[in-house]
């Protein structure tokens, strides 16, 4: 009588909304969100809204993936270019026939096995889905999150979620849901709150169209762990397909600087001594008169302290953040990919 008791408490109450810079936050446990708040999210879908939410990678700005008006939204918010395509959260491999003219033998492999996780595959997009949603592409990258809030809430939708990174196009993305309110204001109808995301880098994107598996985006799910370690790379034609691989991204305001391994604190005391306001990212502590913005044991570790620790050069004001590179193995590919893209 106590558990239905506590799980009848769970399912009607929700934490109350509060605004924050005109946007409406609902804090939620990440691991067991409560059906209330799932709810209200899925009924500002259901209107055309925009809900912003954590998944296991980094939080995502989400329409109704068959609303092309309210995906157009999304773009708008954010000033992401047109021809950019999103990514379609599902609640099950079985949604896939809602988006998808046909899913390949690969794909359906590659699905059973990955998720829900942060792995999006690239297929045939089903006649009348929006070109809002697929970039005006041929394809849809799809995929089912990991994450109980953003699972809970697609499931809740009953309906695929469009959503790429809530944050402005080119900036770097969002981990916790004070990096969307910071952005995006409240031009934002609804944000679900969990904190931070667990992996803190995009999935990774696999086009399963042709014969051979080809890789357009490094993300969270390393390439060794797919089976994809000799699979092909995503050439310039076949990339477009991919979100997040053709314009710049991850950038914030002051100038991002690689170091080596082990070389970020030599590079910034220099970078400090010859006048310029520096921040580091590091697997050490910071020299003397720099500012130590996130420390890191290894390359997940610096995946999930990346974006948080470029957002926090910003506020400081700095001219220059030094972040020390990785090994570009396993998932240190991804993060050395986004630094790259950061310091462009």
């Amino acid at each position: 009588m106590q558990a239905h008791a506590h799980k009848l408490a769970h399912t009607m109450a929700a934490a109350p909304p509060y605004t924050r810079h005109g946007m409406s936050v609902i804090s939620v446990d990440p691991g067991d969100p409560p059906l209330a708040a799932l709810t209200r999210a899925a009924q500002v879908l259901a209107g055309g809204g925009l809900v912003a939410f954590p998944t296991e990678t980094v939080y995502g700005l989400g329409a109704d993936a068959r609303n092309g008006t309210a995906v157009g939204r999304i773009f708008a918010v954010k000033g992401r270019p047109a021809d950019n395509p999103l990514i379609v959260h599902l609640a099950d491999a079985s949604q896939l026939r809602e988006v998808a003219a046909s899913v390949p033998p690969l794909a359906q492999e590659l699905a059973r096995r990955w998720w829900p996780g942060p792995l999006t595959l690239v297929v045939e997009a089903r006649a009348g889905l929006p070109a809002q949603t697929t970039g005006g592409l041929a394809s849809v990258a799809v995929r089912v999150p990991a994450h109980p809030v953003a699972l809970g809430l697609v499931r809740a939708a009953g309906v695929p979620v469009a959503a790429p990174s809530a944050n402005r196009s080119g900036r770097p993305s969002p981990t916790t849901a004070a990096h969307v309110v910071a952005d995006l204001g409240d031009a934002v109808d609804l944000v679900l709150d969990a904190g931070p995301c667990p992996v803190g880098v995009e999935s990774t994107v696999v086009d399963t169209r042709g014969r051979v598996p080809v890789v357009l985006r490094e993300g969270a799910v390393a390439r060794e762990q797919l089976g994809l370690a000799t699979a092909t790379d995503g050439a310039a034609a076949t990339r477009v397909a991919s979100p997040g691989t053709r314009y710049r991204h991850y950038a914030p305001a002051c100038e991002v600087a690689l170091a080596g391994p082990g070389q970020g604190a030599t590079l910034a005391a220099a970078l400090t001594r010859a006048g310029r306001r520096t921040g580091l990212i590091a697997t050490t502590g910071a020299p003397e008169g720099v500012i130590g913005l996130a420390r890191f044991a290894d390359a997940a570790g610096l995946a999930r302290v990346l974006y948080g620790g470029l957002r926090a050069a910003e506020d400081a004001d700095l001219d220059v953040v030094v972040v020390e590179g990785v090994e570009e193995v396993g998932i240190g590919r991804a993060v050395m990919d986004r630094l790259r893209r950061a310091a462009a």
